[in-house]
């Protein structure tokens, strides 16, 4: 569990921030999306296939449902979700390229990641398991960030079981995540209010942190002790190259 914890700020944090980067949105503006919210919404939920916006939600499962539907179903029209799902992942490719050049860890990082993603179970996970069906770059570097987002899927999937476990709503999630904006975080979601009180909330974020970092230390044990430090130091080195921290 210790790997699981350690790596999660890091995933989270590198392997998302490509997401409503202006360099990525950009191209989808230009190929005709009403916006970059809407964009992100199809390029990431596009894994799924052409499916209803209630089953995007389903899958995102933190945001509210009224706002995906409103984002899917604009910008579905554009290109489909399968060209938008591979537009968005050659976009995330990209912005890991750019940022990420000249990284000598990124093709051991690269092989240890697919050894941890294509052995998970994908049970309950269906945007995890999407996006691990996507074509995979062929450099290493692009496709060493493109499986850090993949990883980001796969706890971000397995966070939701938890948190729900836990006896969470989603916007209960959002609005006690330590991690989180909070109230704020919430309205960019598309939540309204008013909100619910979560002042006694606190104890089952704890609960369901903890099985967020067990579940994924089940995923990760394909991995021996040294492969699990090497690959948080990989993907932390990683971190540095593109934050400076």
């Amino acid at each position: 569990m210790a790997t699981a914890a350690r790596l999660a700020p890091t995933v989270g944090h590198l392997g998302g921030a490509f997401m409503l980067d202006p360099a990525v949105l950009g191209p989808g503006k230009t190929a005709g999306y009403p916006g970059g919210f809407s964009y992100y919404v199809v390029g990431r939920g596009g894994v799924l296939g052409d499916v209803d916006a209630s089953v995007v939600s389903s899958a995102f499962g933190f945001f509210a449902p009224g706002l995906i539907r409103s984002l899917w179903e604009a910008g579905l029209p554009v290109e489909g979700a399968r060209a938008g799902a591979d537009r968005y992942t050659e976009g995330c490719a990209d912005w890991g390229r750019a940022r990420l050049a000249g990284w000598s860890a990124a093709g051991r990082t690269a092989e240890i990641l697919e050894r941890v993603v294509d052995s998970a179970d994908d049970s309950g996970m269906a945007l995890f398991a999407g996006w691990r069906a996507q074509s995979r770059p062929t450099d290493a570097v692009g496709r060493a960030y493109v499986l850090i987002h993949v990883l980001r899927e796969l706890r971000g999937g397995t966070h939701l079981i938890a948190s729900l476990a836990a006896g969470l709503s989603p916007l209960e999630s959002v609005l006690v995540n330590p991690s989180s904006a909070g109230v704020e975080q919430a309205k960019r979601f598309g939540w309204t209010e008013p909100f619910p009180d979560t002042t006694g909330c606190g104890p089952a974020m704890t609960a369901a942190e903890a099985t967020t970092d067990a579940l994924m230390a089940r995923h990760l044990a394909v991995l021996t002790d040294a492969e699990l430090d090497e690959l948080a130091t990989n993907v932390e080195s990683a971190r540095r190259i593109v934050f400076g921290d």
